[in-house]
C-alpha cells in the first residue's frame, strides 16, 4: 500500500511541475516584447557614411575585458551584440530569452561607446533600402541592410 501511495505522490509532483513549466512558457510566449525563448543568431549589416565617405566600423566591438561590466557569454567575454573582422556584419548572438529592447541599434552604439548622432548632422537612416526614422530604437533583424548617412 505504501509503494502505491508513494507512486501517486511522485506522479502528482511530476504532473504539477510539468503543468507549472507549461504555464510559465505560455505566459512568456504571450509577451509581445519577447522575440525568442531560446536565443537568436542573427547578422544584420551596418554601413555609416559621413559626407560621402564610409566610416569603418571596428572589429571586436563587444569583445574583451573592457566589457566586463556588461552581460557577456561564452569563453571570449563577448556581449551578445558584437563585431568580428567580417565587417560590416553585426553579430547578434543571444543564448536565451531575447526581448525587443535587447536588439536595438542603439545598443550597438552604447556597447561601442559612441553616440549615434556624433557622426554629423542631418542623419538619415535606411533599412533594406527604405527610409526609417526609428534610429536608436530600430529593432535589428537577421539580414537587415542598415545604412546611416550624415551630411
Amino acid at each position: 500500500m505504501k509503494n502505491i501511495a508513494t507512486k501517486w505522490w511522485i506522479i502528482a509532483v511530476v504532473v504539477l511541475i510539468a503543468g507549472l513549466f507549461g504555464w510559465s512558457t505560455l505566459l512568456q510566449s504571450g509577451n509581445p516584447d519577447v522575440i525568442a525563448q531560446k536565443g537568436i543568431h542573427w547578422h544584420p549589416r551596418l554601413k555609416i557614411i559621413v559626407m560621402g565617405e564610409e566610416v569603418p566600423i571596428p572589429a571586436d566591438i563587444g569583445i574583451g575585458p573592457q566589457y566586463a561590466g556588461m552581460p557577456t557569454f561564452g569563453s571570449m567575454g563577448m556581449t551578445a551584440i558584437h563585431t568580428h573582422d567580417d565587417m560590416p556584419v553585426i553579430h547578434l548572438e543571444f543564448p536565451g530569452l531575447v526581448r525587443e529592447e535587447d536588439v536595438t541599434l542603439g545598443n550597438l552604439f552604447r556597447i561601442w561607446g559612441k553616440d549615434m548622432r556624433s557622426f554629423g548632422s542631418n542623419m538619415r537612416m535606411t533599412v533594406n533600402g527604405k527610409e526609417n526614422t526609428e534610429y536608436e530604437n530600430y529593432l535589428m533583424h537577421d539580414g537587415d541592410q542598415i545604412e546611416l548617412r550624415y551630411e
